[in-house]
């Protein structure tokens, strides 16, 4: 069991970049489509709120997909998995809220103009919380258990 879990590794890796580029489209595109109608620049917490929505929409995606594909024979659709992905999936969010601020903020002491620096932001937060998602998804929510003999 240990040597197919090593080897199911890289094949899930794989499949949860792939999942994580429409991730990152939905998120990126929903939080532009939000900052068109709802322009921000350094208002933190509409900058916040309208991050909050994009993440929760990429979340959902994220869950359906990886639920359906990348960990499909350890997802069991239970109320214990639910509830541990939304619990990372809160800590995701956390974790992406606080890079997005934090990069913001640093970029505008540059002079970066407000689309490109939330975009880049955005960008930061997007890799540094997706990481974090994977070990905890991986690791804590869709771990496959040793099957007794």
């Amino acid at each position: 069991m240990e040597h197919k879990q090593k080897r199911s590794t890289p094949i899930q890796t794989l499949q949860f970049s792939i999942i994580g580029i429409s991730n990152a489209a939905v998120d990126i595109g929903s939080l532009n489509l939000l900052l068109f109608f709802f322009p921000a620049d350094n208002e933190r917490w509409l900058l916040i709120i309208l991050n909050t929505v994009a993440y929760s929409a990429a979340v959902a995606n994220s869950y359906l997909w990886n639920s359906l594909i990348t960990f499909r024979k350890s997802a069991e659709g239970s109320t214990k998995q639910r509830t541990g992905f939304i619990l990372q999936g809160g800590l995701s969010l956390l974790i992406n809220n606080g890079v997005f601020l934090a990069a913001n903020e640093i970029l505008s002491l540059v002079g970066i103009p407000a689309w490109l620096r939330l975009n880049i932001a955005k960008a930061a937060a997007m890799f540094i919380s997706f990481v974090a998602s994977f070990i905890m998804i991986k690791y804590l929510v869709f771990k496959e258990y040793k099957q007794k003999k």
